[in-house]
């Protein structure tokens, strides 16, 4: 029997990160293919008093079904937790709960494209987004980055050109380059939504895990020093990154016509987003230790950065370039080619693991033209000392290329 699928799925591959983890089993593999914290950062005694206290105080709002918009407490707490970051004036109503923020694309998928719509997202940008996207039907457009995040000039040229129903871009130490998009471009991204009246979705689930100065505001922050742009933003926000991926909780800010769609829509994909977690996430917030989790993870994570950043110069010096990462978790770089050393990032991650490390390819992460050369290594879960083991072991994979 031959079943008949939708067509849509023909235009959605494999993850390459997923086939990748499936030559994870070798033995004593040290991998910095993860795009995930790590899990002993997670506050679990944080989290156990507040799942503790979501059942003591209201246990059948925690275990019943809920609004589809999410529970108002937590809405009321996640408002709060923006204000804290710069939104000026976000109310609990303005925007609603998702099962990660992955979903909240999801639901921007299905609200706003119809099959050939152009969508523009960074080359490179998020893999899932690019599946995602695709699965509606979207023709994606690559708008060109460099170290400081999406081009503005080369966007709005792009924008002018195609019209397209949205832009999708990751200001904020973005998966996979890292880039930190400059104060003066966030409010070229803004004044463009303005001026071409298109839709402008900002991702942001590491924008609080910088290691030294804070990055600049979020678009949603700086919307109010450019009339307008409010109208045209999608604000996507996640725990995931920094509390637990796990509790899966998520949030979407965007103008009040796509939220009502969207709530809709999610209401045909999960009713809403687990009770239990949103009340868990609340209490958490509410009792005020996200600050010290933050503080923490930042140390360990700037550590790490450092502590790759510095091998990958001393073992594999000119075969190699990339830009320090001042947030986040990777490290985006690119081989050279260097006195004849490998230079394709794929046939390179073979070699890699065949000498017990592991890392992601980076073609995988363009919608269109792919750079062959780049790759993403994740420093998050591997302690300093298997990370300088790791390198080490790029480095003799490498000579053993060239």
């Amino acid at each position: 029997m031959s079943l008949q699928f939708a067509d849509r799925l023909n235009n959605v591959e494999t993850s390459a990160i997923r086939e990748l983890f499936k030559l994870l089993g070798k033995p004593g593999i040290i991998s910095f293919a993860g795009g995930f914290p790590d899990s002993a950062m997670f506050d679990v005694e944080g989290i156990r008093e507040a799942s503790s206290q979501a059942l003591a105080q209201e246990p059948g709002a925690a275990l019943q079904y809920g609004a589809t918009e999410g529970y108002g407490p937590l809405r009321e707490q996640l408002a709060q937790f923006m204000g804290q970051k710069g939104v000026q004036g976000l109310s609990a109503d303005q925007l609603i709960v998702t099962t990660g923020s992955q979903q909240a694309l999801d639901l921007i998928g299905k609200t706003m494209i119809g099959p050939g719509d152009k969508v523009i997202v960074e080359g490179p940008t998020f893999l899932a987004t690019i599946q995602c996207f695709r699965l509606y039907g979207a023709h994606l457009i690559s708008a060109p980055v460099d170290d400081e995040g999406v081009n503005t000039e080369a966007l709005e040229k792009l924008i002018a050109q195609h019209k397209p129903k949205f832009v999708y871009v990751i200001p904020t130490f973005g998966n996979p380059t890292g880039a930190l998009l400059s104060l003066e471009r966030r409010k070229k991204l803004l004044e463009l939504a303005v001026k071409y009246q298109t839709l402008m979705v900002e991702d942001d689930p590491y924008g609080d895990l910088y290691f030294n100065q804070a990055p600049p505001p979020s678009l949603l922050a700086l919307s109010a020093q450019v009339p307008g742009s409010r109208d045209w933003l999608v604000h996507c926000g996640s725990l995931s990154k920094v509390l637990s991926p796990g509790l899966r909780v998520g949030w979407m800010v965007a103008p009040p016509e796509l939220l009502s769609r969207a709530v809709i829509c999610k209401q045909f994909s999960d009713a809403h987003t687990s009770t239990f977690a949103q009340a868990t996430a609340s209490h958490y917030l509410k009792a005020g230790r996200m600050p010290a989790t933050l503080d923490n993870v930042r140390k360990v994570y700037a550590a790490r950065a450092q502590t790759m950043s510095q091998a990958l110069r001393q073992h594999l010096g000119s075969a190699i370039s990339f830009v320090q990462p001042q947030g986040g978790l990777f490290v985006w770089a690119r081989l050279t080619g260097a006195e004849g050393r490998e230079s394709d990032g794929n046939a390179f991650a073979k070699m890699a693991i065949e000498k017990g490390v592991a890392f992601v390819p980076g073609a995988p992460f363009y919608c269109e033209n792919p750079d062959h050369c780049t790759l993403r290594l994740s420093f998050a879960t591997v302690g300093e000392d298997k990370i300088l083991e790791g390198v080490d072991r790029l480095k003799q994979a490498m000579f053993a290329s060239a």
